[in-house]
């Protein structure tokens, strides 16, 4: 299989290889010079796509997205000699990107580093936009860098494997991308299903790449998320409060926030369009509302990094296609919160 022409945002040094394969490594890296870091179920389902690679296997979950997983990678790059000139290849879904961006980032001061995504999620857009980091008990992502890729590989044969679920975890974002900014792609969405790009490679790889473009192009305007990038914090803000306290998937929690938000939508810019979202929430299997306690996911809540002076900086929707940043005082929050768990009892 022959390498395709990369695509590359201007401003950004990310370039991105659509419709390709694992197989065409050697053409962007010194293999000799690489290790992989993978977790144990992409390498357990994919075991010969490895052969002959440098890799390093992780496990498998967010619960092992935490700095006693980078140190032990650490540790295994010394054991194998690793040096400034080494580059790392994350394979896998958010996790395994998240980590090995942020190895790649403090590791001698910083090396080389790339992403083969294997799902949805990782996909459209774990693997862009250079965010790395990991976790700490309960608040995602606190420590990290931001650092791009010099590469981002897409080979959606690893999908074959990826349970139904992952599909709708990934779905989420989709559906964030076409909210906040592409009424077409919402209104595609509208007319297919999950099954629909199962079975339609192409129509899934073309959905695929114009979610990657859109993501990298907010990006490119905005790396370190001072203005409009935050638009792609919609559904996040509750989203990552519940993902962590109740132990649900990034997915379901987006899926969950970005409900939130739209109610919240409601109150604040009159927004109309709610039902039109939960549908197609609801019709990509992902999740509305759970049950929580306000008071436990508000104090983490408050940790959230978008936090700022008793204010946090929402995303929120003034159509469909249309977001918004608006400032929510954390005492409007805690009461709409409170008012929102009740409702979804």
């Amino acid at each position: 299989m022959t390498l395709p022409k990369p695509y590359q945002q201007k401003n950004i040094s990310t370039k991105l290889y659509f419709q390709s394969s694992i197989n065409n490594l050697n053409e962007l890296v010194d293999i000799n010079n690489a290790i992989i870091i993978t977790d144990e179920n992409v390498f357990e389902k994919h075991s010969p796509k490895f052969k002959s690679l440098n890799t390093i296997v992780i496990n498998a979950g967010e619960e092992f997205k935490v700095q006693e997983t980078v140190n032990s990678i650490i540790e295994q790059l010394v054991n194998a000699n690793a040096n400034r000139k080494t580059f790392l290849i994350g394979i896998g879904g958010g996790v395994v990107t998240d980590i090995t961006g942020y190895v790649a980032s403090v590791f001698m001061r910083g090396i080389s580093f790339g992403f083969i995504p294997t799902t949805i999620l990782g996909l459209v857009d774990a693997s862009i936009g250079g965010k790395n980091g990991v976790n700490v008990g309960l608040f995602k992502n606190i420590i990290g860098t931001i650092n791009q890729p010099k590469f981002i590989l897409h080979d959606i044969s690893f999908l074959k494997t990826l349970p139904v679920q992952e599909w709708s975890n990934g779905f989420a974002e989709i559906i964030k991308h076409a909210a906040i900014g592409n009424k077409k792609m919402f209104a595609e969405l509208q007319n297919n299903s999950i099954k629909i790009y199962q079975k339609d490679i192409k129509l899934l790889g073309n959905l695929l790449e114009q979610n990657a473009k859109q993501k990298l192009k907010v990006v490119a305007k905005d790396v370190y998320e001072k203005g409009d990038r935050k638009h792609l914090n919609f559904g996040h803000t509750l989203g990552h409060a519940v993902e962590n306290t109740y132990q649900i998937s990034h997915g379901q929690a987006i899926s969950i926030g970005m409900h939130f938000a739209c109610k919240l939508s409601e109150e604040v810019l009159n927004f109309s369009q709610t039902k039109e979202v939960n549908e197609l929430l609801v019709q990509y299997s992902l999740p509305t509302h759970i049950n929580f306690k306000p008071k436990k996911v508000f104090d983490v809540l408050v940790m959230d990094k978008k936090r700022e002076q008793g204010f946090v900086h929402f995303i929120l929707l003034e159509k469909i296609g249309k977001a918004v940043i608006k400032k929510v005082s954390l005492k409007e929050l805690k009461s709409f919160l409170i008012s929102f768990s009740k409702d979804e009892i």
